[in-house]
């Protein structure tokens, strides 16, 4: 069934979102921490030139970890993999990181003990290496969510995020008890566009029913970030194969859907090679422009790395590579698409058209936000932009804006 690269792509991808849940759950229970304190990226950007770890979990008090998903990988091309990340102190762009937790096909690979002392030896010292084949990973499933399975296998694993996603409506929206809980269409919808953990907040602050946490009206001081693939249209001109495009757009899509939610903002949509994440919706959490700018950085390198394998695998070089960033601050309608539902729901407001616009300012992996968002954002932030000149707007007018000065060690 996985006989394609491609299909091993996905499959590492479902893989990618169950190791995610599984590690914030198991710091939930056997640490006691609260969901949003164990902070969990996708492509983490490593210090090493063009290297990204696939997930780095950072729990509260705790030291972060790495999680590699290596599942499918030739031998070879596992060593390379792992000591081109980790095997230099600097390549971890975080001391504090003690181990690598590597997410592998251990039975199809005979000799795996000498393979396992050499990928072990090959870390830089004080970063341990962690294995989860695939018995380890089933327990870990079963311990966690209390989830039985045969073999890890695509089809079983769909079974599996199935049944997280009802443990995360069970946790989000409550209820008398797991055996009862039903996991409706509408608790269903809402966990695409938020995160089970910012749910239970909503939930915890009177927005007691699944209808009662975006109804339809007016919200003000809305901070709507979108992002686009920079050169997508020449990526898929010069793309001869097909299954790479999707291949492309699914990781996209599911890391740059994870990194949002993952901050605490709403998912709103995709549409093409783009995304739309609304902040401060439907309420205002402390901070949520830190969330903003921490997404808007999250994702520039996910763009990048997303942009590098796609690069990899085609013959023509790209102009550019990356996404680009806008973000605005306004006021939003949320207006239902069917009377009386809260199941489909659009979002209309000029802070969409201005964020769009600031969009086409923006370089590769560079934020640009409107002064209205500039002007929430806290000292030490504000002094990390640069203003640059007003641009004309479509039925807007002239727009003040800001560039985010890119990390140092993008710069």
């Amino acid at each position: 069934m996985l006989e394609t690269e491609s299909n091993f792509g996905e499959f590492r991808l479902l893989l990618e979102e169950l190791c995610c849940d599984l590690c914030r759950f198991e710091h939930v229970i056997r640490d006691g921490l609260a969901p949003e304190a164990v902070r969990i990226d996708r492509e983490y950007w490593l210090a090493s030139s063009g290297a990204f770890a696939d997930i780095r979990v950072a729990p509260s008090g705790q030291p972060p970890y790495f999680v590699e998903v290596k599942y499918g990988y030739t031998n070879d091309k596992l060593v390379r993999n792992l000591v081109r990340k980790y095997a230099s102190p600097a390549s971890t762009n975080a001391a504090a990181a003690k181990k690598v937790v590597l997410v592998v096909d251990r039975a199809s690979r005979p000799g795996w003990k000498l393979l396992e002392q050499e990928l072990a030896s090959r870390l830089h010292q004080g970063l341990a290496l962690e294995v989860w084949d695939e018995d380890r990973l089933l327990s870990r499933l079963a311990d966690g969510f209390g989830i039985s399975v045969p073999e890890i296998t695509a089809e079983n694993l769909l079974d599996v995020r199935q049944a997280i996603d009802r443990a995360k409506g069970f946790h989000a929206f409550g209820g008398s008890s797991f055996s009862e809980y039903e996991h409706d269409p509408l608790k269903a919808d809402l966990l695409w566009h938020f995160g089970f953990w910012r749910l239970k907040q909503l939930r915890s602050t009177g927005r007691l029913t699944p209808r009662d946490v975006l109804p339809p009206g007016s919200y003000q001081a809305v901070a709507v970030l979108l992002a686009d693939l920079c050169s997508f249209s020449s990526y898929v001109r010069d793309t001869s194969d097909a299954e790479i495009v999707r291949e492309s757009l699914t990781a996209f899509y599911s890391k740059a859907r994870y990194q949002i939610i993952n901050n605490g903002g709403m998912l709103y949509q995709f549409a093409g090679d783009e995304v739309i994440g609304l902040f401060g919706i439907p309420d205002h959490p402390r901070e949520f422009t830190d969330a903003v700018l921490d997404t808007a950085r999250a994702l520039c390198r996910i763009g990048e790395s997303v942009s590098q394998r796609w690069q990899r695998r085609i013959d023509r070089v790209q102009s550019a590579a990356g996404l680009h960033v806008g973000v605005a601050l306004g006021d939003l309608q949320i207006v239902s698409l069917r009377p009386f539902s809260r199941l489909h729901v659009g979002a209309i407001g000029d802070c969409i058209n201005v964020a769009a616009r600031l969009l086409t300012l923006a370089g590769p992996s560079e934020v640009v936000l409107s002064n209205a968002f500039h002007q929430r954002l806290e000292e030490h932030s504000q002094v990390r932009c640069h203003e640059i000149e007003p641009i004309d707007a479509r039925n807007v007018g002239r727009i003040r804006a800001w560039k985010l000065a890119q990390p140092a060690e993008h710069a």
